[in-house]
């Protein structure tokens, strides 16, 4: 096993290399483009024998991997914000589709106004479209979990693409020193393709994914949503074979920090789980007991997991870097409803942050913590609060 200091976006460069893909379709966006500028790299110095297909446009990427796909190609592309959704319509196809392609979205805020900055509302923007979201918070995680992504995708209980998502710019071009398996620890995790009934095969012609009428269309999404919950099985498997591989896991669908004896945790996504470990470590030497709950997957929601996880719990700090005009927040609001028929009541108040890239301290996250027990001696109503907004500028435009 190596030891190499890489960034975010080389991290899955190298995992797609270790994962043998043999069909890229890119097309190039802040801050993604350096992850296929490094898969281009290795395929010209034959590194990586695959087919790089150089396309117009994000819409276009998502076609040639439907394509290839389809074909039993093992498949790959990236892209981020306004790519993302340029390419929404292929997304939702791919899912129903139930083809195994893997795309890193580098997780970029959505326009207007521009922002290249990070948020996470272009990723959780596609929730419902049938592709498994899981979530790194280093870059080591990032290599990780691209190679698993391919294991779980390809599970024959599963067959549905995955997103493997990072934060843009805080994970993508940070650098950390990160173990890198070798190729034939990789192999043994992740064999060959096998080949599945409804690939396409000249020598077998027939039509797919053509109009499906009332009495068979309801069936076709009955089987995404049994291979999403599927999915929540295999997912932990794969991140338990992995460690028992590397020594290395990821708790599967949610990962804890501090949560054995913690009366208050805060809940979130992605890489800023480190600012908040920070700021746990600072509460408990305070004499608060305080954790972290990360999800790393938001698709499939794992509503059981997370019951688990906040079973000892009296409150949790649930902070959204995504906004859903109309509704409080995302994360929150999907875990109110997990936790609905929870045993326990816990104390759940939301909070808004870092959206367009704004920096979230450990400070921030003590903050959080304080407001939420706040909430609770005050005996208020666990609605969202906003942290760091700088004065109200509806009228703006």
């Amino acid at each position: 096993m190596n030891r190499l200091v890489i960034s975010g976006n080389e991290a899955v460069a190298l995992g797609v290399k270790l994962s043998r893909v043999q069909v890229v379709a890119a097309y190039p966006i802040t801050p993604q483009t350096t992850i296929v500028e490094k898969i281009a790299e290795y395929v010209e110095r034959g590194e990586l024998k695959a087919e790089f297909i150089r396309v117009e446009s994000e819409h276009s990427a998502m076609a040639a991997c439907i394509g290839a796909a389809a074909g039993g190609a093992r498949a790959f592309t990236a892209t981020s914000s306004q790519g993302l959704l340029y390419m929404s319509e292929m997304v939702f196809w791919a899912g129903g589709a139930r083809l195994p392609i893997v795309m890193a979205v580098v997780t970029r805020a959505l326009a207007p106004p521009w922002s290249i900055w990070c948020d996470h509302n272009d990723a959780l923007s596609q929730r419902d479209s049938g592709w498994i979201q899981l979530w790194a918070e280093s870059v080591q995680e990032v290599l990780d979990t691209t190679i698993q992504a391919f294991r779980i995708a390809e599970d024959e209980e599963v067959m549905l693409p995955v997103m493997v998502c990072l934060d843009g710019f805080i994970l993508s071009h940070a650098y950390e020193p990160v173990e890198v398996p070798r190729q034939s620890v990789v192999d043994s995790f992740l064999p060959e393709k096998r080949p599945a009934p409804y690939w396409l095969n000249p020598s077998k012609p027939a039509a797919y994914c053509t109009i499906a009428a009332p009495d068979t269309y309801m069936e076709f999404r009955y089987g995404v949503y049994k291979a999403m919950r599927n999915a929540e099985r295999v997912v932990r498997e794969v991140d338990e074979e992995w460690r028992r591989l590397t020594g290395r896991s990821y708790g599967g669908l949610v990962d804890c920090y501090r949560c054995d004896d913690a009366e208050v945790a805060i809940l979130l996504i992605g890489a800023w789980a480190g600012d908040a470990k920070e700021a746990v470590d600072i509460l408990r030497r305070k004499g608060v007991k305080a954790g972290v709950v990360r999800l790393r997957a938001t698709r499939p929601f794992p509503a059981e997991d997370l019951r688990a996880a906040v079973e000892g719990l009296d409150a949790l700090a649930v902070v959204d870097r995504s906004l859903s005009p109309g509704l409080p927040s995302i994360l929150w609001s999907e875990v109110r409803a997990s936790l609905y028929d929870a045993a326990k009541s816990i104390y759940v108040k939301g909070f808004i942050a870092g959206l367009g890239g704004r920096d979230v301290t450990p400070g921030d996250f003590v903050e959080i913590v304080r407001s939420t027990l706040e909430g609770v001696r005050r005996g208020e109503p666990g609605d969202v609060e906003w942290i760091g907004l700088r004065g109200d500028v509806s009228g703006h435009h």
